[in-house]
């Protein structure tokens, strides 16, 4: 990181990627080409989970590269009197997998929690109704960045 002096600790960057409504999942196919899509998601203590389509463009590059980045922007404010902005933002990097069996259904459990946690019980019914048209994928967090300018 360039600006050491934005720097946030790694409780700062946990809590505004548990805050956070959606991220943004970047990667890079077999041949170098870049591919961010934004999408919601879960975390946890190591991991961060999301879910799609069986098939599609995000499956085919992961398919081949399972190295991703994975960015949240928290609270922004232009401050264009000082031709800057203040933000808050967080990047995780780590390798992502598909998940299977009960570990499946119980990520989409906390995107349920996260996302409808009013829902919970129409939610594990839902989940039973779709989870066999649904990708779950996990990844694994091997660092988190996090920096602002309050």
């Amino acid at each position: 990181m360039r600006r050491k002096d934005r720097a946030v600790g790694i409780e700062e960057a946990r809590r505004l990627l548990e805050s956070a409504e959606y991220g943004v999942l970047s990667m890079a196919s077999a041949d170098g080409v870049p591919h961010g899509i934004p999408l919601n998601f879960a975390l946890t203590s190591d991991s961060i989970y999301f879910h799609c389509a069986p098939e599609g463009r995000k499956i085919d590059i992961l398919s081949v590269n399972p190295k991703v980045s994975f960015c949240v922007v928290g609270r922004t404010q232009l401050l264009p009197e000082q031709f800057g902005t203040r933000y808050e933002s967080v990047i995780a990097t780590g390798p992502v997998e598909e998940l299977s069996g009960e570990e499946r259904r119980q990520a989409l459990f906390l995107l349920v929690r996260k996302y409808s946690p009013d829902y919970l019980k129409e939610g594990l019914d839902y989940i039973d109704q779709r989870i066999g048209r649904t990708k779950v994928f996990r990844i694994h967090l091997e660092s988190i960045t996090g920096k602002a300018r309050i």
